[in-house]
């Protein structure tokens, strides 16, 4: 569908990448990966001919529809939600505006016997047919799931969209694209902005969709749910491996211990080459093997290492006092903005050494709670602070916090102390602040960088409660993996809010789900949560200080998630049977009315389309039937 031959890119006449050639194929499934600088976003703007190569092709057949959702792009503010993601259909009303005219002709000339009056029926059918495979009928609908899916409210879709946020309006461009069904889609870091359940949601929807898929992502568990195949972008190449996220993890580390080999047993033949030069230079006996080694040492090829990241390092939190052992009670708390509850009668305790996360969709409190818990704003209710907590907080704001005359290194060794002081550039490297980078100063980083300097700085810092709004939005795989190491090995108390579900497996013991109004805990990990019965709340954690119980038997997690992929499978099935039992029926409604014309009773061809058609419906409903009787006997 796209094949790239000889591609070169410069900037300032240094190649970001050079002789990169692959192919995305029909359906193939790729993660674009390589660390932050490497050209991945670069690589996406020439796919789709957004940037122009330095050198080399892309090649794009004419009938080939590419769609793509840049990190950041302008947004409109002067239509609703629904009037906006309604654009998505422009070709096709562009299309019946067609089919409108050429009815209109039709319907104005008399020569019907004449051969320009066939051509022009013929045009019409082939028109109408091009239509129908839009699938325009439904497309009112299709909107409608797709913004949903993607977490709008239907209370949302006839607001403007200057009253939401830059991430919402995001989702909105996102459901544009999905919805003009390109034969590509490339996205660049689409899950920034959506929740737990909206990327669940995109997930799926990627997975039903027939549509090549090239995208960049730092969320782990989408990209392993989502690829099959992994494109790397290092040392300016692009190494093509056919597998999805982890297994590419192991087959890069296999590859790496295999160039570091080599490189060795290199740079050892180089040494004994110069050795024996400098040796025999001065020897004329010696003069022809001397030049042989000179021209030998000349043609060698400097072996590449992949470029390596720090994810094994770790960090710890320096020491700190003990707090209490509850740092946090909320008793009956509540919060409301005029007439609006963002939330009530919150109960919930938070002892010493928990570790928790704050999940749920955007809008429904996680942030809130938050600055609640900071004393930012007002709350009815009572919430206690325990005794000797410090706290370090983590707010996208936090970066304009910082010291703009500094650079990044001395940003960081103003609070660094003791031995950590020696670690400084390990520490900046981990989270993409090696080399020169480190020498910047504040005042020129981008958000995402001044994002990534105040978590480092909070790292260093010696507090005893956590707490991390968003903390993986602007990290890469490697830094994330340091941060949840230096979290989990962390003494004090962490609340975590975070969509991302890789990040939070394996660190947090507690959910918090926010939504409605109610905070709802579930004890377990993020995947108990997510197997977990949404339909009524969960018993609320009282001030009732008494142990807590431990988390499901892993085998009745088991149980759960294999239910819960069983009633996935089944949904799937339900959606699809019911997408095609509308597309009938509305093919059924057509022939109903080509039926009431004079042509159309007496055209048998059209009789026999309407009984089997109406054939097929009524199998296809008995299907949707039975499929509907075995999901609701499905339990989680």
């Amino acid at each position: 569908m796209i094949s790239v031959e000889g591609l070169k890119v410069e900037f300032s006449a240094k190649p970001l990448f050079d002789g990169v050639s692959f192919v995305v194929n029909d359906r193939d499934r790729i993660a674009l990966v390589g660390k932050n600088g490497a050209g991945k976003s670069t690589m996406l703007k020439i796919l789709c001919r957004q940037q122009q190569p330095t050198a080399g092709s892309v090649a794009i057949p004419a009938d080939t529809t590419v769609g793509y959702l840049p990190q950041v792009m302008k947004l409109q503010d002067k239509t609703t939600v629904l009037e906006e993601t309604r654009k998505a259909f422009a070709n096709t009303t562009r299309q019946k505006e067609r089919i409108e005219r050429l009815n209109k002709e039709i319907s104005e000339r008399t020569d019907y016997e004449s051969a320009s009056y066939m051509e022009l029926l013929q045009r019409y059918t082939e028109e109408q047919e091009r239509y129908q495979m839009m699938g325009a009928e439904s497309g009112e609908a299709e909107m409608e799931r797709t913004l949903i899916g993607l977490g709008f409210e239907r209370s949302d879709f006839n607001r403007p969209t200057s009253e939401f946020s830059g991430g919402w309006r995001m989702r909105i461009e996102l459901a544009k694209i999905l919805l003009q069904h390109p034969d590509v889609l490339l996205l660049d870091e689409p899950t920034n902005h959506l929740d737990i359940e909206s990327i669940q949601w995109l997930e799926q929807f990627l997975a039903q969709n027939s549509s090549a898929v090239v995208l960049v992502s730092h969320d782990r568990a989408f990209i392993n749910n989502v690829t099959n195949r992994t494109l790397e972008i290092s040392c300016g190449h692009v190494i093509d491996y056919k597998v999805k996220y982890d297994e590419y993890v192991k087959l890069r580390a296999e590859r790496r211990e295999q160039q570091l080999r080599a490189y060795e047993n290199q740079q050892k033949e180089i040494a004994d080459m110069k050795a024996f030069i400098e040796r025999f230079r001065y020897q004329a006996t010696k003069a022809v093997q001397v030049q042989q080694k000179v021209k030998q040492l000349e043609k060698i090829v400097p072996i590449e290492i992949d470029e390596v990241d720090n994810s094994a390092m770790r960090l710890k939190f320096p020491p700190c006092l003990r707090s209490g052992d509850f740092p946090i009670i909320c008793d009956e708390v509540g919060k409301t903005y005029g007439t609006h509850n963002v939330f009530s009668k919150v109960n919930l305790t938070i002892r010493r050494g928990e570790k928790v996360a704050f999940v749920g969709k955007n809008g429904e409190g996680k942030s809130t709670l938050v600055k609640c818990i900071m004393g930012e704003i007002p709350f009815d209710g009572t919430l206690k602070v325990g005794h000797n907590v410090q706290i370090g907080y983590f707010a996208q704001n936090q970066a304009q916090l910082l010291d703009e005359s500094l650079t990044v290194f001395q940003t960081i060794d103003n609070v660094a102390k003791g031995d950590i002081r020696l670690r400084i550039n390990d520490i900046l490297g981990a989270f993409m602040f090696g080399g020169e980078e480190s020498e910047k100063r504040v005042k020129v980083l981008s958000g995402g960088e001044r994002s990534r300097l105040a978590m480092i700085r909070l790292l260093l810092e010696p507090v005893n409660l956590l707490i991390l709004d968003e903390p993986t939005n602007h990290l890469d795989m490697a830094s994330k993996d340091v941060l949840k190491e230096a979290i989990r090995a962390f003494d004090g108390t962490a609340i975590i809010v975070s969509h991302d579900r890789e990040f939070l497996d394996g660190l947090v013991s507690k959910v918090y789900e926010f939504g409605g109004g109610k905070v709802r805990e579930c004890i377990g990990g993020i995947y108990d949560w997510i197997g977990a019965p949404r339909t009524s709340d969960l018993r609320p954690q009282t001030s009732d200080l008494r142990p807590q119980t431990s988390s499901p038997a892993p085998s009745n997690y088991e149980q759960r998630k294999e239910l819960q992929r069983k009633k996935s499978r089944l949904e799937k099935q339900v959606k699809e049977v019911e997408t095609k039992i509308e597309k009938l029926e509305a093919r059924i409604k057509e022939l109903d009315a080509i039926l009431c014309t004079p042509e159309g009773a007496s055209d048998m061809t059209v009789v026999t389309e309407y009984t089997s058609t109406m054939k097929v419906i009524e199998k296809e409903t008995e299907r949707w039937e039975q499929l509907s009787m075995e999901l609701e006997e499905i339990i989680i």
